[in-house]
């Protein structure tokens, strides 16, 4: 089967200039033709299904189901063997299969949280559609057991590796798991690059240092990173230059490493979230085979050791450390739309941002949400405090929920919270007068703003 979210390497088409999906890719290659709709689908979207068999094997002709879309581009016709068996109320082709050649195919991400009935679908799919093919043994316990031994093959018995820690989710567990690998031939560095949130590298070391054990160095680069970044606008020249800072200071790390050791550490390992690959992917015409550049990140590229963000509980790390919400690896250079180094948008953004985590936190709703975080706009708005009047900045909060960060949709907080919210920022920020509220799912927008 090929769902929506497998991407492919652009074919030549009627369609978009963006890279085709599979199922798309699938059409067009076995003689059917895609173009770019009419109409874009993206976001929650009801499929009704036109024919019970197949993929809807389980189903009923007429039933229908909310979905997660993310596409422009359609089949307008399909090869030939194949048939519809599902449309989007907008009458788009949503699934499509020929059962003789066993090729199946879905308009949407039947994976996330976000289309409810696409779990169920996906089972249907592997175990009765593919038959004997799977047998449903894999279990995440195991996990822990054969990256380890995944990680010992891939190095020397006397190779050392520096550990990029950025105090994520994904970047801990895969410094714990490698700790486990390999002890003390693991070197990890933590690098305070002056974007971090409200007493980050405080927080982070101490939980590297008494709860986890972690041999962690740590390297205050602030006057090197907003020294690069000072007067730099574009968002995409943001994350190139913040990358090339941190590989710098790694390789510089690894300098002074093979000077007391007298041997160069072998490998250089990080943690990311997939989505962060996925949305680094190079453009059309690069000569590789992935989707579009969305934007760069800093921690994919080098040799690379990812471990699952799920094994974490596995490993026995600290369950409030592994609820964190994501942080993007560029920090609050993404979140201050425009120059970080101008004025003090930096410490008004770290003050916004903790009064909006504490509140979410007091309100017992930090777990519902998968990231939340303010932005500082470059924008002043006209306000009146007290009997002045002010001309001050706007800031947006944003929360969203998703289960891996693919596909998110907004937090549709409570009036009373956004309000108590608003008024403590406004009433505890010096600089601020006005509070919005970003309520746009992922897709069209990211989550981040830049």
């Amino acid at each position: 089967m090929v769902p929506n979210t497998i991407t492919s390497s652009h074919a030549e088409s009627e369609a978009s200039q963006s890279s085709l999906y599979a199922f798309e890719l699938i059409v067009e290659r076995l003689g059917g033709k895609v173009r770019a709709g009419q109409k874009q689908e993206y976001g929650m979207m009801e499929i009704e299904v036109e024919k019970a068999c197949g993929l809807f094997g389980n189903k009923e002709v007429g039933d229908r189901q909310v979905v997660w879309m993310s596409h422009d581009d359609e089949a307008v016709k399909l090869p030939d063997g194949f048939e519809v068996v599902a449309r989007s109320h907008q009458g788009s082709v949503a699934g499509v299969e020929n059962r003789a050649r066993r090729f199946y195919g879905l308009q949407y991400h039947p994976e996330v949280t976000h289309s409810p009935d696409g779990m169920e679908t996906l089972q249907h799919f592997l175990f009765d559609i593919c038959e004997s093919l799977l047998t449903g043994r894999w279990k995440m316990e195991d996990v822990p057991d054969e990256e380890i031994k995944v990680i010992r093959g891939m190095l020397g018995p006397e190779d050392h590796v520096i550990y990029a820690l950025s105090g994520g989710v994904d970047s801990t567990v895969a410094a714990t798991a490698v700790h486990k690998a390999i002890g003390d031939r693991l070197h990890c560095v933590f690098v305070d690059n002056g974007l971090l949130r409200y007493k980050e590298r405080e927080r982070v070391m101490e939980t590297f240092e008494r709860e986890l054990h972690l041999p962690v160095t740590c390297i205050d680069a602030t006057q090197q990173f907003l020294g690069k970044l000072k007067g730099v606008v574009d968002p995409e020249m943001k994350r190139k230059i913040i990358g090339k800072e941190f590989i710098a200071i790694f390789d510089a790390f690894a300098q002074d490493l093979e000077q007391t050791m007298g041997k160069r550490p072998a490998y250089l390992v990080q943690g990311t979230l997939y989505l962060d690959v996925i949305e680094s992917c190079p453009p059309s015409g690069s000569g590789r085979t992935h989707s579009h550049t969305i934007k760069s990140h800093h921690n994919v590229g080098g040799k690379v050791v990812s471990i699952v963000r799920a094994l974490g509980k596995i490993l026995d790390i600290p369950g409030a450390f592994l609820k964190r919400h994501p942080f993007p690896g560029p920090g609050l250079a993404v979140r201050v739309l425009g120059d970080v180094t101008e004025g003090n948008a930096l410490d008004i953004l770290r003050q916004v941002g903790e009064i909006f985590i504490q509140s979410i936190k007091d309100a017992g709703i930090y777990d519902s949400i998968w990231q939340a975080f303010a932005v500082f706009l470059p924008i002043r708005s006209v306000g009146v405090q007290g009997d002045q009047r002010t001309h001050s900045h706007v800031v947006a909060l944003r929360a969203v929920t998703s289960q891996d960060g693919m596909p998110a949709d907004w937090y549709n907080f409570e009036h009373k919270f956004l309000d108590d919210v608003v008024r403590k920022i406004c009433n505890s920020v010096r600089g601020v007068n006005r509070v919005v509220q970003d309520i746009t799912s992922k897709p069209p927008s990211t989550i981040e703003w830049e």
